[in-house]
């Protein structure tokens, strides 16, 4: 239950005169976020060339980001929850700002995978702030509460389009640096408003935070990201390779371990261990494995292979980002009828035909044969599988868990999609360097589109095995997942 720690706080006699203005700045911290996951793809080729960043390790442009975002989210959450949701929520846009400039002017890449780092690594505390503010802003009208998070909803669906047509702009006209030094005249603007009309909150009670399971399980995807990065550059039997994966296993067994022996555990193993609770989170997680390798590979071959401009690359995702809005919209209103399996088993396997389907591309492919039609099947397939995650993830969950069962579907894609890059960038650096050997130099192009073209045929495994998985474990009918829904919105609110 949320309460705040002083009357002059929280207005509970009725809807806070603010709330319009408080929506606005939530989403335009949401829309940062959102974007930063996505600006970067189209910008990566230019900022790989300034920073001669090598291939093996250009992933971490977009890893070093989503692994603090996903391994701190669930503790940005508690965080925000008992040290106060204002305050934190100001604090996570000052530093996104600041980590921001820090990536913007960076003269190495160290220095651009450490700002991407600590950029993750506020969003951790800024997301899960936003959210609790907004839910607490409109708990007095359910109309209004519907169309704040309606509104709040469409700005997370449509940032990836807006991400990927924002850095080709800015990096076609100005420069990549602009993809992040952009959110920092925003984020400052954005903290204002909020000391200005956000009212504070917090839990109450006390709590322990369970900094240690944060720190085992971040530090162990980390290593794990460094051991596929490694395997790319040493070989899979490299004695370095081997140490960090096995040190990552180490770390993150340790980390399931304390989780079973601390009272107040960041993540709850009875929180995943419920039948579809589990399968929803699995099929996520192998979901954002398989998507965000995607936007990396596919933005490089459209600027490196077709030679379109940063731009033009931009609007060469929109198919994809539409497909995926439209798609998500009407499945919102299908889940409910028919339960969450059928949405997600379908909408994974189509996904995956789709990612399987642009195996098929080559060094002069045309756009409108070899990539669009599959990314319209791509973003129709998870455009139907994404809101089954949320409502499934919520199925039969205890009110005391529910915000980690909804952040843990954020948090799934996020580790997902950072294992992914790292493996499937190892993989197709791989595969194109056996071609060029086997070829010759002189089909270093052809090799370089045939890596692109393994790790599309990997990652749709991935989503095919989201699919199998949502299949088998899924098993919640539609009165489950309709007073799941309401069980966290009265939990919530």
């Amino acid at each position: 239950m949320v309460t705040a720690s002083s009357p002059e706080l929280l207005n509970v006699d009725g809807p806070d005169p603010r709330r319009w203005g408080i929506l606005a700045v939530v989403i335009v911290a949401q829309l940062m976020i959102v974007l930063d996951a996505s600006i970067v793809t189209i910008a990566l080729p230019s900022a790989q060339h300034a920073l001669n960043i090598s291939t093996a390790n250009r992933q971490w442009v977009i890893t070093a980001y989503t692994l603090a975002f996903g391994g701190f989210l669930l503790l940005g959450g508690r965080i925000a929850d008992y040290s106060g949701r204002k305050r934190v929520f100001v604090v996570g846009l000052l530093g996104f700002a600041g980590a921001s400039a820090l990536g913007g002017l960076a003269v190495d890449q160290a220095m651009l995978f450490a700002a991407r780092a600590l950029q993750g690594g506020f969003a951790a505390l800024m997301a899960p702030a936003a959210l609790s503010i907004l839910t607490i802003t409109f708990q007095h009208d359910a109309k209004e509460r519907a169309q704040a998070f309606g509104a709040y909803g469409a700005v997370s669906g449509a940032g990836g389009a807006i991400g990927v047509l924002l850095g080709g702009v800015l990096t076609e006209y100005v420069s990549w640096r602009w993809c992040l030094l952009v959110n920092v005249p925003i984020a400052v603007l954005a903290s204002i408003a909020a000391v200005a009309i956000v009212h504070e909150s917090r839990a109450s009670g006390s709590t322990r935070y369970d900094v240690p399971g944060a720190l085992l399980s971040t530090l162990g995807l980390v290593s794990l990201v460094y051991g596929f990065t490694k395997a790319e550059s040493d070989g899979w039997s490299a004695a370095v390779t081997i140490v960090l994966l096995v040190v990552a296993v180490v770390l993150l067994t340790a980390f399931v371990f304390l989780e079973t022996k601390t009272s107040h555990p960041l993540l709850p193993l009875r929180v995943v261990r419920d039948r579809n609770r589990g399968g929803a989170f699995l099929a996520s997680l192998l979901t954002g494995a398989g998507l965000f390798a995607m936007f990396v590979f596919l933005s490089y071959y459209l600027q490196s292979v077709l030679h379109y401009s940063a731009l033009k690359a931009g609007l060469a995702f929109l198919p994809f980002a539409f497909g995926i809005i439209l798609a998500a919209g009407a499945s919102t209103g299908l889940v409910p009828r028919i339960g969450p399996r059928i949405p997600m088993t379908v909408g994974l396997a189509i996904a995956a035909g789709g990612l399987a389907w642009l195996t098929q591309i080559g060094v002069q492919s045309d756009f409108w044969v070899h990539v669009a039609p599959q990314e319209i099947m791509m973003s129709a397939g998870l455009g139907l599988a994404f809101p089954a995650f949320s409502s499934t993830a919520l199925t039969r969950v205890r009110d005391r868990d529910a915000g980690v069962a909804s952040a843990l579907v954020n948090t799934t894609q996020q580790i997902g999609g950072s294992l992914g890059t790292a493996l499937l960038n190892t993989l197709a650096a791989t595969a194109t360097a056996s071609y060029i050997v086997a070829h010759g130099a002189a089909a270093s192009q052809a090799g370089v589109v045939h890596g692109f073209a393994v790790a599309f045929a990997v990652g749709a495994g991935f989503l095919a095995l989201g699919a199998i998985a949502s299949a088998v474990l899924i098993s919640a009918g539609p009165a489950e997942v309709s007073s799941a829904e309401g069980a966290v919105a009265g939990a919530e609110g």
